[in-house]
């Protein structure tokens, strides 16, 4: 009997503990929650006038404009998370200007343009919304490379031809393997299978075999002539035939957008048809929220394009010194260093639209992008060098012009079934890696 009354005077004792811990626990968490909706509220209110409106939205100007100044500037920033490294942007211009170890001026300065290409794409699809579907087209097709185009010009300038070379070489390479192999990876691993629209692909690429052809032919005329003729003799012939190749190019540029955006948009418009359906998983995405208007935009767009053009200058300046220092040759770093800073903005937001399964909009931006490079970008830098009286030309090593074709060859082979999944994606990362080895290794000045 004792032995029971006790077990019941524990039990009861335990219990007691147990409800007080558990009402102790309620009234504990009752207790933070009202106070985090406390703080949230007066936050909230504190970005809103005594009506209840934004402060961005108050009637009065000395308040509306500048809460406006700074809801745009917030929204700008966050816009992306690579843009927590502007901060190198000052750092990187100041330890330039004052002529500092060139090795820290160069990693500097890679950190800052990563960022500010962010902005840049970030402005521009701004411009485009209100701009509507042709004249959007062309600011994209015009900003969306924008980062190794002022590189490029800049190093172009200077009269740094392999580095020019380089650059948009590996800004094709970047895109149609390591951002296509990873929108496949990721993708797929959140799908088992992808499907895209294979009519628009196929264009994209049949005119990127255009693109290696005009490649091809200069480095194997040059080959062909070998020691028959003098140096200049071949030199000459090689700008003629250069210049003459992109000027083509550039007009089938121009007639692909014509293609795009008029006489055969319908083909363009069915990728946009399944989204706005909701057929890919993207039902319950809420419509993006433009924060600049197109003078704000135009306005970031120009600031944007100075630090980008400073920053490479000082960049491009250094490259000298990381050549001798670090022992890496200036091929590699056009072909893998400075195409991975131009282009980080398009791998994350293609890697982040392939695995809402809208695969249309990153096969547009891996190989729309590389088409770009080499119908638009690379012709303009040969006529601009044509001008400036440097002798930039389509003629690249044979190496080089090997590879490309071999990772065009891959890509076209991948694409043209319109599917895609996590192999798909790895083999492209895989040949990648392997070029990106190889191109390690190679020399500047190859015999």
């Amino acid at each position: 009997m004792r032995s029971n009354l006790r077990r019941h005077a524990s039990g009861s004792k335990i219990q007691q503990i147990r409800s007080s811990t558990e009402n102790g626990g309620a009234s504990l968490a009752a207790s933070l929650q009202h106070h985090v909706d406390e703080h949230s509220a007066l936050l909230h209110h504190s970005f809103q006038n005594s009506d209840g409106q934004p402060l961005y939205d108050d009637g009065r100007t000395w308040v509306r404009w500048p809460a406006r100044f700074g809801y745009t500037a917030w929204k700008t920033l966050t816009s992306n998370p690579v843009n927590v490294l502007l901060v190198f942007v000052p750092i990187g211009i100041a330890f330039g200007a004052t002529h500092g170890n060139p090795t820290v001026v160069f990693c500097l300065n890679f950190l800052a343009i990563i960022p500010l290409a962010s902005l840049l794409s970030f402005a521009t699809e701004e411009i485009s919304v209100k701009l509507g579907q042709t004249l959007g087209g062309l600011m994209n097709a015009t900003f969306g490379n924008a980062v190794e185009l002022i590189v490029s010009i800049v190093a172009l300038k200077d009269g740094e031809i392999r580095i020019v070379q380089a650059s948009m070489l590996g800004s094709i390479l970047s895109n149609i393997l390591l951002v296509l192999g990873c929108c496949f990876l990721a993708g797929g691993i959140k799908h088992k299978e992808q499907k895209f629209n294979s009519t628009v692909a196929s264009t994209m690429s049949s005119l990127m075999a255009v693109s290696t052809a005009s490649l091809i032919i200069p480095a194997t005329l040059y080959a062909a002539m070998g020691s028959s003729k003098p140096q200049d003799k071949k030199d000459n012939n090689i700008l003629i035939l250069s210049h003459g190749t992109s000027i083509i190019l550039l007009i089938l540029y121009a007639m692909y957008l014509v293609f795009q955006l008029k006489t055969h948009s319908h083909l363009f418009d069915e990728e946009s048809e399944p989204e706005a359906g909701g057929e890919n998983g993207t039902e319950g995405e809420q419509p993006k929220e433009h924060v600049l208007g197109p003078w704000a935009a135009g306005v970031a767009l120009v600031i944007v394009t100075i630090a980008v053009a400073v920053c490479a200058e000082y960049l491009v300046d250094s490259i000298d010194s990381i050549v001798e220092n670090a022992h890496i040759s200036r091929t590699f770093i056009g072909l893998i260093l400075l195409p991975i800073v131009g282009n980080a903005a398009e791998h994350v937001t293609a890697v982040v639209v392939a695995t809402k399964n809208k695969m249309d909009l990153a096969i547009g931006v891996a190989i729309g992008s590389s088409m770009q490079i080499a119908l638009l970008v690379t012709p303009f830098l040969v006529i601009l060098g044509w001008i400036m009286g440097q002798p930039m030309s389509l003629q690249f090593e044979i190496f080089e012009t090997v590879v490309f074709f071999l990772a065009v060859l891959v890509t076209n082979y991948l694409i043209s079934d319109g599917k895609s999944n996590y192999l798909e994606g790895a083999m492209l990362l895989g040949m990648y890696i392997i070029i990106a080895l190889a191109f390690y290794v190679y020399p500047d000045n190859p015999t």
